[in-house]
């Protein structure tokens, strides 16, 4: 992330982290708006929508986000997650996969296979990704 981008961002970032959601909605938006090739306003948008159970919304910051930088796995997992609360598994799935393609254990990445696996009944592939992701020692 470049000093000018996380600047532009930082306050709405800090109004997300103290939970301050339409505050932080409001900024990041702002953000958005005024620099539109910013992934990182975007990311960070999609975060507070997603935090605010807007997950349409939310999926379509990721998506931005995405088109500007294509790998972009803050924003892949992002959008992984907004597509398993909307109930598109088979979508969710293959973002996480393209994850797991380019960052083999990012516990993100696990961790939202093995959710749309228990989501889905399929409890063998469910426990095998929570499993390593476990074993990644994750922040909890």
């Amino acid at each position: 992330m470049s000093d000018e981008s996380w600047e532009s961002v930082e306050e709405g970032v800090e109004l997300l982290q103290a939970g301050e959601l339409d505050a932080a909605i409001a900024e990041l938006t702002r953000v958005a708006l005024a620099e539109p090739d910013n992934e990182h306003a975007h990311l960070f948008l999609g975060n507070a929508q997603f935090e605010n159970e807007e997950f349409d919304k939310a999926l379509k910051c990721y998506v931005r986000a995405l088109e500007i930088v294509p790998k972009f796995l803050g924003a892949m997992i992002g959008a992984g997650q907004c597509l398993r609360y909307l109930g598109d598994h088979k979508r969710a799935l293959r973002m996480g996969k393209e994850v797991l393609q380019i960052r083999k254990y990012d516990p993100d990445a696990l961790f939202l296979m093995g959710a749309i696996h228990f989501q889905r009944g399929e409890s063998a592939a469910s426990k095998a990704y929570l499993t390593t992701f476990l074993e990644t020692n994750p922040e909890i």
